[in-house]
């Protein structure tokens, strides 16, 4: 339902392009509070050979990139998403790629992981959603994981040479903005401490439903750009591994048109670069 091309820092320190590549396929189980990929999904689970045939038309309409991202709105190890007899056709597709990333629950990883893996030409990586590592607030977002559970699963991948990448939660429902910078702060050192590489800080979006009821009723609102840049600048300068912000609709999060392109660039080269630049002043906010 989309693909794009950008740029990303790799961990060999070097700035290269990376396609993504949004695959529809049937809607994730589990239902966390915050989720809103659940839009771009299906009832049922697609046909064999309907996945490595969205696979082969995105990449004829991309340009050339060296890795790849396969996003499912999901869990790509989950059968009634992705069904196993699609690892060999999409492993033959994606062989021409340095890594290719995938998303996946931590309950849902184990041998299929395992057997996708030793069809792949590229490395693997697996993306793991850890949200928050706040106890009450991790319950809360239904995530159905605690972080024992989390700590598994990255163990498990870094014993198979298989990398790692987490995305954190910005002020997600149940904190103010204080709380919510802090513990995105602490959900960053926790995922380094288990061995994690990568980190991905994604500011907390309405428009799922759910967290637009939570808002009327005073329990959630969406972060600002300066909390997020306080969080990327602080994960950056820990240089334990790289640290992304999300720049999705990132104008949602500022109230200043003023700095917003300043502040937006900065970002993003803190993103390239991983090297933490200073901060912009604004005479208007």
């Amino acid at each position: 339902y989309h693909l794009l091309v950008e740029e990303e820092r790799s961990a060999n320190g070097t700035t290269e392009s990376v396609a993504t590549i949004f695959l529809t396929n049937r809607a994730c189980p589990f239902r966390c509070l915050m989720c809103d990929l659940w839009k771009n999904t299906t009832d049922k689970t697609v046909p064999v050979g309907a996945i490595p045939q969205q696979i082969e038309w995105a990449l004829s309409q991309l340009p050339p990139a060296n890795h790849l991202k396969l996003y499912n709105s999901g869990n790509f190890f989950d059968v009634k998403a992705i069904p196993e007899a699609d690892y060999e056709p999409i492993a033959k597709l994606v062989s021409g790629f340095k890594s290719v990333t995938v998303e996946s629950h931590p309950k849902l990883l184990g041998n299929r992981v395992l057997k996708f893996q030793k069809l792949l030409k590229p490395k693997l990586e697996v993306a793991l959603g850890l949200e928050t590592v706040h106890p009450d607030v991790l319950i809360k977002l239904n995530k159905r994981m605690n972080l024992d559970e989390f700590t598994s699963a990255i163990t498990f991948l870094s014993d198979h040479n298989i990398s790692s990448r987490a995305f954190i939660l910005l002020k997600p429902p149940f904190l103010n903005e204080t709380e919510g910078v802090e513990w995105a702060k602490k959900s960053i050192d926790f995922a380094f401490a288990t061995g994690v590489e990568c980190v991905v800080v994604i500011p907390t979006r309405a428009g799922n439903g759910a967290l637009d009821l939570l808002a009327k009723e005073g329990l959630y609102s969406s972060p600002t750009i300066y909390s997020l840049e306080e969080v990327l600048d602080y994960g950056v300068e820990m240089g334990k591994g790289r640290v992304f912000a999300d720049l999705w609709d990132i104008q949602k999060f500022s109230t200043c048109s003023h700095c917003l392109e300043s502040r937006i660039n900065r970002i993003h080269q803190i993103n390239l670069t991983q090297i933490s630049s200073d901060p912009v002043r604004c005479n208007w906010c």
